[in-house]
């Protein structure tokens, strides 16, 4: 995994190169729709803020004026009017803030359907070069770390902008002299924001980056969980995840450590003009309501300077978790569709390979060489050898997963990059060893939810291939909630609902890869009758370790590092006494010499 998940590193320097400006540019039709509601909830916050800012007028009042004369009435009314102020300011941050939490969700929401779409859109050569978990990460925390910053961020560093420019504007309302030498050290808490800024970006990015790869590891070893146990690897699984922990802790503690320096340094800062209005006030002439007054509005100039570091540590989050998330959106598919379609409604007369050649790492490390066969309609073919000769690649190109580096796959004479890859997929059907079962049940397993599959059809499809003889016995029946991986079934009865998915959409080509190959030998017995009588007259392309599934295929495709080297039927094969054979004989025979199932 670890491989793989460097081999993106270009992808991470893409990231690197998206300043806040594009990054905002790129955020900001997410915004749009919501304009109304964000115009709403900049009022309310203007408002609010400025508000929040009288009552130190108020108090200051009350302490040289209502406190001097001893006006207990105008005290009492100082009282209720800052009770006002408060509890005015306290709703109208919770409307703002509930409205803002809506946007906030809406946006993650839309964001996050546009990923899954575009991840949706890809072809399969990014996933072998992107772990699950390192994509998993982009859609959730990412996501939702550009959620906070819609929702929280922006709008306090916005908050806190009118603060501050209200406050100072008031301050040097009140006593500019007094204003103008506390804002002396406004300039070295901005150099100081801009050197924690340029020292922790980069640390944020590989927290990020370090976090990805956490949890694909945590993801590869939990969902291989039966293998770390059976083979006592659990020692060696701690230590990878606890090495990428340590590497994660280093770059967080860094962080941590650089947040703890700064707000510290703005602490003694901010002492420092409380110990300067408390000297120098008397000295100017100021009266102890207004000394009061300044140390409240120079304590909540605080707040933003505070605040604003924080932000930042949540800011930078969500630009790393944007750049990552539009870098992914960058991303374009390497199988692109036709410009100039040409139309196909259906399989007519045959799938054939032309002179095809085929490596995945764009190298001289070909996985198929020159490969070339024809499959004519309702014939029956089959591929057969070793693991690694090139029989799942082949599958692959056929479903256009891959382009051929030369050579050229064609259905009814047609090159299928002339095709568009829904209109030829769509007619195909593939039953594959390693079963893939979603969260739902049973009848939307089988169905896929397509509007085009009626339920009558998903229980015939299920009859067909005798899945219902274990489905008639549950409780739900065809509503019975597939868990996990399908691990509520066996590997058997799987089996038996992917071939029901394969099924129930009539498919023009039938596709087996290793289709029996992890089935029992009673399981395999009950499904080979039906698949027999469904394959009659389709056509068919069969990938079997099992050459007892493939003795009466129309031809036999013998692979051998990618290499087609021998080719015909079962027993012209056998007759050639060559390669396929030697296969076949090591799979079955008996003590007396007849051929049998060994299995």
């Amino acid at each position: 995994m670890t491989a793989d998940f460097y081999e993106n590193e270009k992808l991470e320097g893409a990231e690197e190169q998206i300043s806040y400006r594009e990054a905002f540019a790129k955020l900001i039709p997410y915004l749009k729709e919501h304009t109304k509601g964000l115009i709403i909830c900049l009022i309310l916050l203007t408002g609010g803020t400025l508000l929040s800012l009288y009552w130190p007028k108020l108090l200051r009042d009350a302490l040289d004026i209502n406190l001097a004369e001893n006006d207990v009435k105008g005290l009492i009314y100082t009282v209720i009017a800052i009770g006002l102020i408060q509890l005015t300011t306290i709703i109208v941050q919770y409307i703002m803030r509930i409205k803002l939490e809506i946007i906030g969700q809406d946006v993650m929401l839309s964001l996050k359907r546009r990923v899954f779409h575009h991840i949706l859109s890809l072809d399969v050569s990014y996933f072998d070069k992107n772990p699950v978990g390192r994509l998993m990460a982009r859609v959730e925390s990412d996501a939702e770390a550009l959620r906070m910053m819609f929702t929280n961020t922006i709008v306090l560093i916005v908050g806190d902008i009118i603060l501050i420019t209200g406050i100072y504007s008031l301050l040097f309302y009140f006593n500019w002299k007094l204003a103008s030498i506390l804002f002396i050290n406004v300039p070295i808490i901005a150099v100081m924001v801009y050197i924690f800024h340029k020292k922790t970006t980069p640390k944020f990015y590989e927290v990020r980056r370090k976090m990805a790869e956490v949890t694909a590891l945590l993801a590869e070893f939990l969902h291989g969980m039966s293998i770390v146990q059976i083979f006592h690897s659990g020692a060696y699984a701690r230590k990878r995840v606890d090495d990428a922990n340590k590497s994660k802790f280093d770059d967080d503690a860094y962080v941590n450590i650089a947040v703890i320096l700064f707000f510290n340094s703005v602490f003694f800062f901010e002492y420092v003009k409380i110990g300067l209005i408390l000297i120098l006030g008397p000295i100017f002439g100021i009266s102890f309501g207004t000394i009061v007054m300044f140390i409240i509005y120079v304590w909540r100039s605080f707040e933003p300077i505070w605040r604003t570091s924080e932000q930042l540590s949540t800011f930078q989050k969500a630009i790393a978790g944007s750049k990552r998330i539009f870098a992914l959106l960058s991303e374009e598919p390497r199988i692109t569709e036709p410009e100039n379609a040409v139309q196909w409604d259906g399989l007519n007369e045959s799938v054939e390979f032309e002179n095809v050649t085929f490596s995945y790492t764009d190298d001289d490390n070909y996985v198929l060489k020159n490969v070339s066969f024809k499959i004519e309609k309702g014939k029956r073919v089959a591929l057969v050898g070793v693991t690694g000769g090139g029989k799942s690649t082949v599958i692959s190109l056929l479903l256009r997963y891959y382009d051929p580096q030369q050579g050229r796959v064609l259905i009814d004479g047609k090159d299928i990059r002339t095709i568009p890859t829904f209109e030829f997929r769509s007619k195909f059907a593939l039953v594959l060893q390693d079963i893939v079962l979603f969260p739902g049940n049973i009848e939307t397993n089988v169905s896929l939810e397509s509007e085009k599959v009626t339920t009558e059809e998903v229980r015939n499809a299920c009859e067909t291939v005798k899945a219902d003889t274990f489905i008639s016995k549950l409780k739900e029946q065809y509503a019975t909630e597939v868990s996990e991986k399908g691990s509520n079934f066996s590997r058997g009865e799987r089996q038996l609902l992917s071939f029901a998915r394969a099924l129930v959409v009539n498919p023009d080509l039938l596709i087996l890869d290793e289709a029996t190959s992890s089935v029992d030998p009673e399981t395999e017995r009950m499904i080979q009758e039906s698949l027999t009588k469904l394959m009659e007259g389709r056509t068919s392309l069969i990938i079997a370790h099992r050459l007892s599934t493939i003795l009466d295929a129309d031809e036999i495709l013998v692979l051998k590092q990618g290499e087609i080297i021998e080719r015909g039927t079962h027993l012209e094969l056998i007759q050639q006494n060559g390669y396929y054979s030697d296969l076949f004989h090591l799979q079955f025979k008996n003590n007396n010499g007849e051929l049998a199932d060994a299995v």
